[in-house]
């Protein structure tokens, strides 16, 4: 590919036409763009979602904005509303065929279906995100990426734990009345280890507190959401977190009186009285990294992760007229406390009980005092995609 030398061998050319002094009316001097790398982005939803796709985009434009810094700059390709099915393959052809030499599947389970079309294009480079099986397929050219997440997660859920204990405190509810509502995508650890991260979070702050999990058994179902988010209130729930796609939580949240966390995206402005604050991934940290190797000729890891030691998981602006006091204040600390290395969001005492991917029974981990679940350890030789699958005490899945 050598596209470095690409871009200083058409920059050179531009310049030399720049530089004579009658240049020729058809030589194509104004106007003309040097040659930019196409990148492919294949999304399994659109920006319209506000939620999990929107994210993505926002780390696409954050990319170029670092890029032009640089000097660089790209052409994104995106293939908006892509199922996870055959669509995705003929999406991952389609953006081979237009000349990408990066292509990125957004969606869980877009991978297998990416995985169809790798080895035809062996000069191109594919990313599995969220996702774990690339880096195993067999192929130069696959790779997968996650960020850490929980790190975020535990951030907003320590927002949402000093708010429930404000209303003890305050003689709003009492203690046993200090539940939070999740409403979950699906069962499988991505999802657990999220609301876990969260629920520790909250309990760090919040002793008496306990959650409710719903699953809707969809990463992206707006009805879906709705409906277990208004469960969850009916079921006694003061605050409603998620890990799904849309902002149908938080709207159910607030015309139920209740608090909000999100996902993805700040949703203070849809949901102003009800929602505290959200977590992210901030996807430019990982695009940037791999579109400069690219651009370099160089490889890049088969598995990445990071977390809040390189920028890439954030939380979005706090909601200062709902959140307690202080607040502000505890998330930098525990912001530069996960950074450090000096919080950990696993950390025991703990007990869980779990079904792993593709075990015949349940076992049980418990974790003490003073120790960790070490998540998304790749450098410990565990995957970037979260792995975390107990269900501990204090959550009950409903």
């Amino acid at each position: 590919m050598k596209k470095l030398l690409a871009l200083l061998l058409a920059l050179t050319m531009v310049f030399a036409i720049v530089g004579c002094d009658k240049p020729d009316a058809e030589d194509p001097v104004d106007g003309e763009e040097a040659a930019k790398m196409k990148v492919g982005l294949v999304c399994i939803g659109d920006e319209n979602d506000q939620g999990y796709t929107y994210n993505f985009i926002r780390g696409v434009e954050a990319t170029n904005e670092k890029l032009a810094e640089k000097g660089l700059e790209v052409e994104w390709i995106i293939k908006w509303n892509i199922g996870e099915d055959d669509g995705c393959t003929d999406a991952c052809i389609e953006l081979a065929e237009e000349g990408c030499e990066l292509i990125i599947c957004n969606s869980y389970g877009h991978e297998d279906y990416m995985l169809k079309v790798v080895p035809d294009y062996p000069d191109i480079e594919f990313v599995g995100a969220t996702n774990l099986n690339s880096q195993f397929a067999g192929f130069d050219n696959s790779h997968n990426a996650f960020a850490n997440i929980y790190e975020a997660r535990y951030v907003a859920g320590v927002v949402a734990g000093m708010k429930i204990q404000q209303l003890i405190d305050e003689g709003t509810i009492k203690a046993e009345e200090a539940v939070i509502g999740y409403v979950g995508a699906f069962a499988f650890a991505e999802v657990i280890s999220g609301y876990t991260s969260f629920y520790l979070g909250a309990r760090s702050v919040c002793p008496s507190v306990t959650m409710r999990v719903k699953y809707v058994n969809s990463w992206s179902d707006a009805q879906a959401e709705a409906a277990a988010a208004q469960a969850l209130c009916d079921e006694g729930c003061v605050l409603i977190s998620q890990h799904s796609d849309n902002t149908t939580p938080a709207t159910v949240a607030q015309s139920n009186g209740k608090l909000h966390v999100g996902y993805n995206n700040d949703m203070t402005g849809i949901a102003p009285e009800a929602s505290l604050i959200s977590s992210r991934i901030d996807w430019s940290v990982y695009f940037t990294y791999i579109i400069e190797k690219v651009l370099a000729d160089e490889p890049f890891a088969k598995d990445w992760t990071g977390g809040f030691d390189v920028g890439a998981v954030t939380v979005t602006a706090l909601n200062e007229a709902l959140a307690a006091p202080g607040t502000a204040e505890k998330i930098e600390e525990v912001e530069k406390g996960i950074a450090a290395g000096e919080i950990h969001p696993f950390a025991g005492p703990w007990v869980g009980t779990g079904l792993a991917f593709g075990a015949d029974a349940p076992d049980t981990k418990e974790m003490p005092e003073g120790e960790w679940f070490k998540e998304s350890d790749v450098e410990g030789g565990q995957t970037s995609a979260p792995y975390f699958y107990w269900v501990i005490e204090g959550i009950t899945e409903v």
